[in-house]
């Protein structure tokens, strides 16, 4: 299984380069101007030429490619054009949110999803089956915005006042904050990427509240994402029961499992100790790639929901031709693709022996 991991590591190398590549000379190449994209009725000629010129940007492609090689293998992504802000500080800002987000609304995806398909498949073409595929597809259907406004005006227009309301926006209510995890384990002091960690961390309010003991904090957090997390969480569920559905159906008319029945086992022994686990191959394959598309941006959610994330940060980048940031931000996205890839497959070798490297 080492050999198998370690063989999957190498093989992303390369894609990492390629995307790497790609991605420079696109953002480079594609028409406009940076310099008055950024600065507006600023930019005159000669405040462009000064900014081309502070920046690179009137260097050959080729050379511009090595010296942002250079900066990537010191661990330095570059400087915002718009913001003047290390790149690297602007993820330790927006990437937290993203990842909250992702996090709780693959929750609900899975814990609901898996089970819905589990039942539907086993009590196939009964009310249950049909009830259960109609809510997929309903929730595979409605866009994330008309879901996600609706989820708002419902719970804090029309239950404002009871106990069932939510906030519809931001991350925290007025007048409560989170305290960063460095000062609440009294380590102002500390420098560098240990820092950075926890400062990252601290932007997850959900998970450093908990573990820093901030209960209302962690209440109030929790809320404010109960609604953007089924907007968001809505299409991957009905996607995950819809094809855990059809997988187990598949399986279960597997001779293997006709013989497990004929041995006497009982329908529910048969169904999660031999037919469910070779049916969730493809339901991981699924899981691993919606958390890759989502952790990339739910760009309609955080701007309904008004959450600063990554979607919304590569947006502003897109529109104001902030390469430095579109390249910094693609790189952390598409690791973050490969990495889901990977331990895709590492849980193909769990699941399924076959898989495994003999």
């Amino acid at each position: 299984m080492t050999r198998f991991i370690v063989r999957r590591i190498l093989v992303t190398i390369p894609v990492l380069f390629g995307i790497i590549f790609i991605v420079f000379a696109l953002a480079r190449l594609i028409p406009g101007d940076p310099c008055r994209a950024v600065l507006g009725e600023r930019a005159t000629d000669a405040v462009c030429f000064d900014f081309i010129r502070r920046y690179g940007l009137d260097q050959p492609i080729p050379v511009q490619f090595g010296i942002y090689l250079q900066q990537l293998a010191a661990g330095d992504l570059g400087n915002s054009i718009k913001h003047s802000q290390p790149v690297t500080e602007l993820l330790i800002e927006r990437l937290p949110t993203t990842v909250e987000l992702t996090f709780w609304a693959m929750l609900l995806a899975i814990v609901i999803g898996i089970p819905l398909g589990l039942l539907s498949a086993t009590r196939r073409n009964s009310i249950v089956d049909v009830g259960t595929m109609v809510f997929a597809n309903f929730g595979v259907s409605i866009p994330v915005f008309v879901l996600g406004l609706l989820l708002a005006f419902i719970f804090a227009i029309i239950l404002k006042d009871t106990p069932f309301a939510l906030p519809p926006s931001g991350r925290l209510s007025s007048g409560v904050t989170v305290i960063p995890l460095v000062q609440v384990w009294g380590l102002k002091d500390l420098q560098g990427v240990p820092r950075a960690f926890l400062d990252f961390l601290s932007g997850i309010y959900t998970f450093s509240a908990l573990i820093s003991g901030q209960w209302a904090a962690w209440v109030d957090s929790f809320r404010h994402l109960i609604l953007p997390a089924i907007a968001l969480g809505t299409i991957p569920m009905a996607i995950i029961a819809r094809i855990t559905r059809s997988s187990l159906l598949e399986v279960l008319g597997q001779d293997y499992v006709r013989t497990a029945r004929a041995k006497g086992l009982n329908e529910r022994g048969v169904v999660l100790r031999h037919a469910t686990r070779n049916a969730l191959l493809p339901v991981v394959t699924v899981i691993g790639l919606q958390i890759g598309g989502l952790l990339s941006g739910a760009v309609l959610t955080e701007t309904v929901f008004n959450l600063a994330g990554v979607g919304r940060s590569l947006v502003e980048a897109i529109t104001g031709r902030d390469y430095v940031v579109i390249q910094g931000f693609t790189l952390i996205i598409a690791v973050i693709y490969l990495t889901a890839n990977l331990i895709v497959d590492v849980s193909y070798g769990y699941l399924d022996p076959r898989v495994r490297p003999r």
